[in-house]
């Protein structure tokens, strides 16, 4: 039976701390690996550093993309045309990634997608922008509009390449969270990832990101290199039953880029279980408000809580449920408010977050005044 020491502890202000790292290592300068569904961070290496993101940031292009078929303003079969610029600057010219697009052709969206997701096609990722946004700078906007809508709160973005430029970073947070965001939010299209090739202008390229070919069950997102950045990869994989998204960046070449993303995706399969701690629904634990309409709030997840631990470490196993304090009307059912954190011998394995299971509204001036009296006591006021 599954048991779990629970402490409730209110903090007058939340921080992040790093997770124990269990006994993986990375070679990786950046990492991250998250549970798909719930967003629970599993591992992380300088996950909320600013990094170059290289072509990763094309991963935001295909989804300002994607968010405007969806809003019915973009249709896959609309074509666009072939600039002077986006074949100069994304060509075969540049020696860059490259679609090979022709000067002054037209070029169907769904194959300009196809291309930067298959072949990092600059010149494809340029062709969208300009067609959508009527300029790089343009769709760049729309980028960061995106981005700050889906919270990606540490990153920043300048073209829709990743060409390098010294104003645009991202995290490697930020990278898992924007993968999520296109996993979860458009999974009909989800299928373009995982295409082996692509063929365009008589030239048949691979998928380049290599592990969708090992056959250990990686089925995206994307690859990026540059020579200030080194290489860095997006990944995905379902295995027993849940999703992971991984990032890693700053390798040295794309062998170790493909061994150490295999590396953490595979451990992140294999080394943890999932357990489930609490259905969904089901409150994990209450804060207190002051001065609301009731004294106290109760904290669910978003979903089912369910926990990924080391294998062999339930007995160790205990759990502080943190928020902000004093916690002040209204707050509103869904708020997220609190950080469910699960340790192993007083090492932080796992941090998830908490939302307010209803509304509390600001209270009378009784209410007010009663809990004053409670929080003079507890030396918050």
């Amino acid at each position: 039976m599954f048991r779990i020491w629970l402490v409730f502890v209110a903090f007058m202000g939340l921080s992040v701390p790093a997770l124990a790292q269990a006994s993986f290592e990375t070679k990786a300068k950046f990492a991250v690996l998250m549970d798909q569904e719930s967003g629970t961070v599993i591992f992380q290496k300088d996950a909320d550093l600013p990094m170059e993101p290289a072509s990763m940031a094309k991963l935001m292009t295909v989804a300002v993309v994607f968010n405007e078929i969806e809003n019915g303003r973009l249709q896959f079969t609309d074509e666009f045309f072939v600039s002077e610029h986006a074949w100069r600057t994304g060509g075969a010219a540049s020696g860059g990634s490259t679609m090979f697009a022709e000067l002054n052709s037209k070029v169907k969206v769904e194959d300009l997608v196809r291309s930067v997701i298959i072949q990092s096609g600059n010149d494809a990722a340029i062709v969208l922008a300009e067609g959508i946004a009527g300029s790089e700078a343009g769709f760049a906007a729309m980028m960061n509009e995106l981005g700050s809508d889906i919270g990606l709160t540490d990153s920043y973005f300048t073209n829709p390449t990743g060409l390098p430029d010294p104003d645009m970073y991202v995290t490697a947070r930020d990278l898992a969270d924007l993968a999520r965001y296109l996993i979860d939010t458009f999974p009909q299209y989800y299928h373009y990832f995982s295409e082996p090739d692509m063929e365009w202008n008589g030239i048949k390229q691979p998928n380049r990101n290599s592990l969708v070919e090992l056959g250990i069950g990686v089925d995206g997102l994307k690859t990026g290199h540059t020579e200030a950045a080194g290489y860095g990869s997006v990944i995905s994989t379902e295995q027993g039953g849940r999703r992971l998204v991984a990032v890693v960046h700053g390798l040295t070449s794309m062998a170790q880029r493909t061994e150490e993303g295999r590396k953490l995706i595979t451990w992140g399969a294999r080394a943890f279980e999932r357990v489930s701690a609490y259905p969904e629904g089901k409150v994990v634990a209450y804060a207190n408000v002051y001065g609301g309409t009731s004294g106290s709030v109760g904290l669910v997840g978003e979903g089912e809580v369910a926990l990924y631990l080391p294998r062999g470490s339930r007995k160790c196993l205990s759990a502080q449920v943190n928020y902000t304090a004093p916690l002040m009307p209204p707050v509103q059912q869904g708020q997220q408010i609190a950080e469910l954190r699960v340790f192993c011998d007083d090492q932080l394995v796992q941090a998830a977050p908490l939302y307010a299971a209803e509304t509390v509204e600001e209270g009378d001036i009784v209410r007010k005044a009663t809990d004053a009296l409670k929080q003079l006591a507890l030396g918050w006021l």
